[in-house]
């Protein structure tokens, strides 16, 4: 059964230098977990990349340049975005049958960046782009950012809402006060990011976006980013959303769910029971959540979905997903 993962990572030398000339460390902790030996995985878009997917079962990955992506950049990010996503279809090209791709965007210019989502779809045959949450001091579901929904939703391209830290003064008043290195990751992969993902998505649609753009899809990592486990109680504000629909039309509607590597049946029980089953997508997060011994495989195999469902979460939910997309030129 083929396997495709949804959220695999990557990052170019350039953009990690971009980073360091804006000083970006200082202001997110999260630029500093991609040393070591997680930097060379991230910048293989070759052999040894293809050689651990081997080993733990997945057959394609779909690559998105790791987070905060280029959300701090200004105009110079218009000709670094053209340079990553040419290189990842460079890539693409001499392995087509490995990976595919999200676009990376430059998001800061919204104009510039919804056509370079229409480059990347129409020519170079992208699956849709990933967003880091915020943009500078801007939420996504400010008005300055809507050029990049309304391409996404004219092509029927899907956005990966990716985490990413936290404002300063949040992790301040909520994630500070133990060591730095506590600090820094219990704000970002020990719960912040997550939080921030998830608001920013019920951001979207309390800000009306599906109701603007009904075919808009998004999908949220981590098996929903945790607003799954209280739809319930997101649900109560219907009563003052002012909404076209129920908080639930927009999860079944508009939302799709990735695993992210947590490879939990239970989790993926709930998000079932809340997105549905055709809108269960897998991913392993590569290279952050790569464990060895046919880890994916082994997972996919002892789900608890019968086959068509198996098949669904393997492939055929991305599959569709994506049947809508442009042909590339």
């Amino acid at each position: 059964m083929k396997l495709i993962g949804i959220e695999e990572h990557f990052l170019t030398p350039e953009v990690k230098d971009a980073w360091s000339t804006i000083g970006l460390d200082a202001a997110d902790p999260s630029v500093a977990f991609h040393g070591g030996p997680l930097a060379k995985r991230l910048a293989d878009l070759a052999e040894e990349r293809l050689a651990l997917m081997d080993e733990t079962g997945l057959d394609v990955q779909v690559l998105s340049l790791t987070t905060p992506s280029l959300h701090d950049l200004g105009p110079e990010s218009v000709e670094l975005t053209r340079r990553a996503n040419d290189a990842v279809a460079e890539a693409i090209a001499r392995h087509p049958d490995r990976f595919q791709a999200l676009a990376t965007l430059p998001v800061a210019m919204p104009d510039e960046a919804a056509l370079e989502l229409e480059r990347c779809v129409r020519t170079l045959g992208f699956k849709g782009t990933m967003l880091c949450g915020r943009v500078g001091h801007r939420n996504l579901d400010h008005a300055d950012l809507l050029p990049i929904f309304k391409s996404a939703a004219a092509l029927k391209a899907p956005i990966l809402l990716h985490p990413r830290a936290p404002e300063k003064a949040v992790r301040d008043a909520y994630y500070s006060g133990f060591s730095p290195q506590v600090d820094a990751a219990f704000s970002c992969f020990g719960l912040g990011w997550h939080y921030d993902a998830g608001i920013q998505f019920l951001r979207l649609v309390l800000a009306g976006h599906f109701d603007r753009f009904p075919d808009l899809q998004v999908i949220l990592g981590h098996w929903g980013e945790l607003v799954l486990f209280y739809a319930e109680r997101i649900a109560n504000m219907d009563r003052v959303s002012g909404l076209a629909h129920p908080m639930a039309t927009y999860f079944r509607r508009n939302l799709s769910v990735t695993a992210s590597g947590i490879y939990l049946p239970h989790y993926l029980e709930q998000a079932a029971r809340i997105v549905g089953h055709d809108r269960l997508l897998f991913s392993t997060d590569y290279p952050y959540q790569y464990r060895p011994g046919r880890d994916a495989r082994r997972f996919l195999e002892n789900c608890g979905l019968d086959k068509a469902a198996t098949q669904g979460f393997a492939h055929g939910n991305w599959e569709r997903l994506i049947a809508g997309l442009p042909q590339p030129a």
